[in-house]
């Protein structure tokens, strides 16, 4: 039978469009974390341009956020956001052992069924 897109994949559209690829290693404890990570995503999709995200997270603490933006302008505002720039400033304070950040330019994209 077939199946659906995982509803935990980001509906995209055509690239081109941006990525910003956030690794990150987690402190143990949560200090806040899960409330602030909830209210950047849901602020995260209220800003111009925010196409989607896909997050992931394994047991030992390494997770990685992905987040899609239309253009370079729509990321550039969104870093600037006032309670987004609190939530980096507590991820380096309290939450992350380390923490990588890149951004990519989508040219082309692919998906579809796994195992066929």
């Amino acid at each position: 039978m077939s199946q659906g897109p995982s509803q935990d994949f980001a509906q995209l559209p055509e690239p081109p469009y941006y990525l910003v690829a956030f690794s990150s290693l987690r402190r143990e404890g949560d200090d806040g974390y899960a409330a602030m990570a909830e209210a950047m995503a849901r602020l995260a999709a209220e800003q111009p341009g925010y196409l989607g995200a896909e997050s992931a997270r394994g047991p030992d603490g390494f997770g990685i956020s992905n987040s899609y933006w239309a253009d370079e302008a729509a990321l550039v505002a969104w870093k600037a956001v006032a309670q987004h720039l609190l939530a980096q400033r507590l991820g380096k304070e309290r939450w992350y052992h380390h923490y990588a950040l890149r951004v990519a330019r989508v040219e082309r994209a692919y998906s579809g069924p796994a195992g066929r």
